[in-house]
């Protein structure tokens, strides 16, 4: 049967108020037959829908509208906001200026006057009616659909005590009490609150806005002439002269010069560039001249991708937000029910009705789950938007999660934990002949050069004159084989051969007990030199291990090298200082998954670290896949985390970040549950007056969204090392 192949659609949503909103839309997207999967993001205003290509955005926009809500082009986003701010605040100012007045006349005895209610309704109901408008208009709406949504708890609350205040005012209800400052007073500071709330959530995406105006808009190229970056293609050479920012990712074929790419890496450090090094766009060249040949454009560029990524994991939603989402369905009902029962048990008790109208009203403000509704996605906005400038990419809300249980990390070394470009130091044999040791070198680095593996390119690079060989065949993990006249020569593993003398070997293991790798030659199956050649370490790696093991990790080196090296690169960045890591070695490329799939079966739940293609299956298998970002596009999709830059403290970071952004939407869920809990049954005890739930309601969201902010104070183990 032939597999279905998916669209997916990304609608920019405008007029959504609280996360109910969000629920209704993604209910009524989610049951088109078409909708495989459809996700409606609160905080970031974006809906995500995965269907089968049957339908398009225009009626999936169609079907949005329906519920009373516009899709707006994404580039209008912005603006949309702008507009909804300004509306806000032009509302939040009129409130103010006619509810103080009113409060104060209402509350103050000594400003009263005859008939002053008369002047505290003209003050009250525009505030009501028309500052509270979208309170209203949304209630009404869903009514209509048969839901509910935090609006309905507003609006009920507020006509409520409008309505109250013209049935004691005009027909003598009551004990003549009115609470026209009340709703006026509720509506104003719901509308403070979000008024500040909006603000903060923009304050949240600047990251992501940030990262998008870092590029370029022009290039300047060869010639002398300025182009608009979208004019540039692969293959064009710019000029990037001293302080300018490098227009697009490309390869250095002249120059020197020093590259701080901080805004896109993290990394604290300008790096040295130069001929045949590869640069990122929206980086800044930092003193010397460069011209840089394009590799990649448009959408294809590192920051492009980065941003898309980023994009897609603040539209993301975590496991935990479902249990949100269940809570925040019914509370509303259950709020109007359980104020309908305060109304009804105070009048019951023989208190007096307007007093029993106020405990209910309270009920109504107080129960408002806005709060509940921000805790997970802007949790999420500004964990991913703080990694992003960090240079860390989480993919996604469910990658926090699998990060908090993770206890056991698993380290490729080549590339990740050393620089991954090999030099070849020395050539050792056990007494050959001068005529045949060159002989032997000659023919290793000859079939070498047909390979493409960085061991196999620093030996041949060590011969100017290659000769033509025949038969050559490349045996995974163990090395290269080739025919030349009557000889077969072999360049690899031990494995690879059937003879290995104690001198050769002796030779071979000293280099080894050094950390360098030992790659044996020779002809006939005969191993006759040792080619040793080394990786350096990063700097950074020993400091990277030590963050990973101050956050309670094990950590386990995993390499395709003999096990002395291993061994020995283990040593110098203290990888065995701590119960639990471990060396891995002679590891064939295949089975590195299977590592990983043996150490999930022991209990363990493990993140690896890979920067290669052959280490995307482990990748895939661990249950936190972290792509070193100087590697390959294959791993890096592979990967649940991307860290930009090559340092191994980005690790560090990515899964600190992690686990903090986890721990601030587990402190905003919980503390938006213990508010409602807290709340309501003071309210309807008649504790708190209607006033102060509404402002207890909106301390409720800026506490969400404050706590969520703090995220972007997140430095990292590179600031503080470097």
């Amino acid at each position: 049967m032939e597999e279905q192949t998916l669209s997916k659609s990304d609608l920019a949503i405008d007029g959504m108020t609280c996360a109910a909103c969000a629920n209704r839309i993604q209910r009524r997207l989610g049951k088109l037959d078409a909708v495989s999967d459809a996700q409606v993001n609160f905080a970031t205003g974006r809906a995500t829908v995965v269907h089968d290509g049957s339908v398009d955005d225009l009626l999936l926009a169609g079907e949005v509208a329906a519920l009373g809500y516009s899709v707006i082009d994404k580039d209008e986003g912005d603006d949309a906001e702008d507009r909804r701010e300004a509306d806000l605040l032009k509302r939040l100012i009129f409130g103010v200026a006619l509810a103080v007045p009113a409060m104060l006349i209402s509350m103050v005895p000594s400003l009263r006057f005859d008939n002053w209610e008369w002047l505290v309704a003209v003050l009250a109901t525009p505030v009501i009616l028309w500052s509270g408008w979208g309170f209203h208009r949304a209630a009404w709406m869903n009514l209509r659909h048969g839901s509910t949504t935090m609006d309905t708890l507003v609006s009920l609350g507020s006509l409520s005590a409008l309505l109250w205040s013209v049935v004691v005012l005009v027909g003598g209800v009551g004990d003549g009490h009115v609470y026209f400052e009340t709703g006026a007073v509720i509506v104003t500071l719901i509308l403070l609150g979000k008024w500040f709330e909006l603000r903060a959530k923009r304050r949240s995406g600047d990251a992501i806005r940030a990262l998008a105006d870092l590029g370029a808009r022009t290039a300047r190229l060869e010639d002398g002439r300025e182009v608009a970056l979208e004019d540039l293609v692969v293959g064009m050479r710019f000029v990037v002269r001293p302080g300018e920012k490098i227009a697009t990712d490309g390869v250095v074929v002249d120059g020197h010069s020093a590259v701080d790419a901080s805004m896109v890496s993290g990394e604290p450090v300008p790096v040295e560039v130069g001929p045949g090094d590869e640069v990122i766009g929206a980086t800044i060249n930092a003193n010397g001249s460069l011209v840089v040949a394009a590799t990649k454009v448009g959408a294809d560029t590192a920051l492009a991708q980065i941003i898309r990524l980023v994009d897609q994991a603040q539209g993301s939603r975590a496991e935990v937000q479902r249990l949100a989402d269940k809570v925040s369905a019914v509370f509303v009902p259950v709020a109007i029910v359980t104020a309908l029962i305060t109304l009804l048990a105070w009048l019951l008790l023989g208190n007096d009705p307007g007093d029993s109208f106020t405990a209910s009203v309270a009920v109504l403000i107080i129960a408002c789950p806005c709060a509940l509704g921000l805790a997970t996605p802007l949790g999420i906005m500004v964990g991913t938007g703080r990694g992003a400038q960090l240079g860390v990419i989480i993919k996604g809300g469910e990658v926090l999660e699998d990060s908090r249980s993770i206890d056991a990390v698993v380290v490729d070394k080549t590339g990740t934990i050393t620089e991954g470009k090999m030099s070849l130091e020395l050539i050792l044999d056990a007494g050959l002949a001068s005529e045949d040791r060159d002989r032997v070198h000659q023919l290793a680095a000859s079939v070498e050069a047909l390979s493409e593996h960085p061991i196999a390119q620093a030996i041949a690079q060590s011969i100017h004159v290659h000769l033509d060989v025949e038969d050559f065949e490349n045996i995974p993990g163990s090395g290269v084989t080739a025919r030349f006249g009557d000889s077969k020569i072999r360049v690899g593993r031990r494995s690879l051969f059937d003879l290995v003398s104690n001198e050769v070997e002796e030779l071979a293991a000293s280099a080894e007990a050094d950390g360098a790798t030992a790659v044996f030659a020779g002809r006939n199956g005969n191993a006759e030199l040792v080619f040793v050649v080394s990786d350096q370490l990063k700097s950074t790696s020993a400091a990277a291990i030590a963050a990973l093991h101050d956050q309670g990790l094990t950590v386990t080196l995993l390499t395709g090298d003999n096990r002395r090296t291993a061994e020995a690169v283990a040593a110098k960045v203290a990888i065995g200082s701590v119960d639990g890591d471990a060396v891995i070695a002679e590891v064939y490329p295949d089975d590195k998954a299977a590592v990983i799939r043996r150490l999930q079966e022991q209990g363990k739940r493990v993140a690896m670290v890979g920067d290669g293609i052959n280490d995307a299956p482990a990748l895939a298998q661990a249950d936190l896949g972290i792509a070193v970002g100087t590697g390959t596009d294959v791993a890096i999709e592979a990967s649940d985390l991307t860290i930009v830059s090559g340092d191994l403290r980005a690790v560090a970071d990515a899964i600190a970040l992690s686990r903090r952004t986890l721990s601030t939407i587990k402190g905003n869920l919980f503390w938006a549950f213990a508010y409602n809990a807290a709340a309501i049954p003071l309210a309807a005890f008649g504790v708190l007056n209607p006033m102060i739930a509404a402002a207890a309601m909106g301390m409720s969201s800026l506490f969400v969204v404050s706590n969520s902010l703090r995220l972007r104070s997140f430095a990292g183990y590179r600031k503080a090392g470097s």
